[in-house]
């Protein structure tokens, strides 16, 4: 079984692609996970994969940029997006797929246009998508068993306004559907933790880790790889000081925080 760790383009936009494979790869994670836009350029895709490349660094693209409510505008969209991709060798798709508000047709109507892409994709469990809560997320996971997902469950446990304590089934069943997970810490009043590193917030850190756990055990009994993007964010996930409006603590290094966390526990 083999760990893979990503790093995301989130949070580092300020500096050139060239500077931002170079600290990822100094850092020792894998691959980076980069949200790609509809309005990217050919010349910014290729330069990233041409970067990856020189740098041994392998690619998971994130789609999060279709926005539209009116379905038929937005299927359209997806179908491009997806068409785009299929140009650019990944490790898979991380996709922020429909809206919360599609009925569960439409949302499966997306997901069955990913299923025959010829890409590997996987669902992210993200709030105003698709699998916006664990009890939605459920029928989803029952009715499309071939359905794989990202699990960012720090954004259940916002929604929700709890630790899901009394959705143990959903989240059983996430946890055996999970091929890739987004390593951030949420709370029941947020989908992120000020700092998983201090006293306060270890609670949350624990519970967290414990989701995690099971999905590593899981794809350790199968000998297969398990790939984990550590994912806290910049503002406005991340608290800032109300003082000075300064970020409360340093993402990139929370982000490498929560990589040596999993490789110290799980290699």
């Amino acid at each position: 079984m083999e760990l893979q760790f990503f790093c995301p383009r989130w949070g580092s936009e300020d500096i050139s692609w060239e500077r931002f494979c170079e600290k990822v790869k100094q850092e020792g994670y894998n691959g980076i996970e980069y949200g790609i836009a509809r309005t990217v350029s050919e010349k910014e895709l290729d330069e990233v994969w041409n970067l990856a490349e020189k740098y041994g660094l392998s690619i998971i693209g994130q789609h999060y940029h279709t926005y539209e409510a009116d379905f038929s505008k937005h299927f359209d969209l997806y179908n491009e997006w997806l068409e785009r991709m299929s140009a650019y060798p990944v490790v898979k798709i991380n996709s922020q797929t429909g809206k919360d508000f599609f009925s569960f047709e439409q949302n499966k109507k997306l997901i069955d246009a990913s299923a025959v892409s010829g890409l590997n994709i996987v669902h992210e469990t993200h709030r105003n998508k698709f699998a916006f809560a664990a009890h939605v997320a459920k029928e989803f996971l029952e009715k499309i068993p071939a359905l794989k997902i990202t699990l960012d469950i720090s954004h259940w446990v916002c929604v929700a306004e709890s630790f899901l304590e009394d959705q143990q089934e959903a989240v059983q069943l996430a946890i055996e559907k999970t091929e890739h997970i987004h390593a951030r810490v949420g709370y029941p009043e947020g989908p992120q933790v000020p700092d998983p590193q201090i006293a306060s917030w270890q609670s949350g850190l624990k519970i967290h880790l414990n989701w995690w756990d099971q999905v590593h055990q899981r794809k350790l009994n199968e000998k297969k790889i398990l790939t984990i993007t550590p994912e806290f964010g910049p503002f406005p996930y991340m608290v800032p000081l109300p003082a000075d409006g300064k970020p409360i603590c340093d993402q990139w290094a929370t982000n490498v925080f929560m990589m040596n966390l999993f490789k110290k526990r799980y290699e």
